[in-house]
């Protein structure tokens, strides 16, 4: 297996309409934590965030928060974990996020799980990563997105295979067996370059 020792999770602050959005979030947080892998994620404890860390908490797994210091309040950090992070702006989130994990995860998420989600794509269409990414396409969710992805790259304005970057799964038992096919990563995240 890939050696995978921490996984950051991009989600949504809210839970959506599907109780299936949340049960994946648990499923994945729970699976975490009985493999020793330790959740990076956004530090909140409402929405898909709470859910995901309280999974993977109560399966006796680690859970590192990132939050700016604005959304303290707003997303309710979560009093739990294992470390919390309060950086000065979302950029920073996202970088420090990304820095402090060895693969990505996204879960269904709002407007901020898309932009996460498409600014480590873009790092790594432009080679400045090679850590995993995989979208947890729970009850279709993530499907107009890959065909957006598609559609940018037959419009050209995008080379290559979409599939290079990303990968779609279906739950996270999928998540976790992918992993477990791919080759150890050879290009780390250098903050430098970013």
């Amino acid at each position: 297996m890939t050696d995978i020792k921490s996984l950051c999770v991009f989600c949504g602050a809210a839970v959506g309409d599907n109780p299936a959005y949340a049960e994946a979030a648990r499923a994945l947080g729970h699976m975490m934590g009985q493999r020793g892998i330790k959740l990076v994620f956004g530090a909140g404890h409402v929405g898909m965030m709470g859910i995901v860390a309280d999974a993977a908490l109560a399966a006796g797994g680690d859970a590192i928060g990132v939050i700016p210091q604005h959304l303290m309040d707003r997303e309710l950090a979560h009093d739990g974990l294992t470390e919390l992070h309060v950086v000065e702006s979302m950029h920073v989130r996202k970088q420090k996020m990304f820095d402090l994990a060895d693969a990505i995860a996204v879960l269904p998420g709002g407007f901020g799980t898309l932009d996460e989600t498409f600014e480590v794509i873009t790092w790594k269409q432009l080679g400045l990563h090679d850590k995993p990414i995989l979208l947890i396409d729970t009850e279709d969710y993530w499907q107009p997105f890959a065909e957006l992805i598609g559609n940018i790259t037959r419009s050209g304005f995008a080379r290559g295979n979409h599939a290079d970057l990303f990968a779609l799964v279906k739950t996270p038992e999928e998540l976790f067996d992918l992993l477990e096919t791919l080759p150890e990563s050879h290009a780390s995240a250098d903050p430098d370059k970013f």
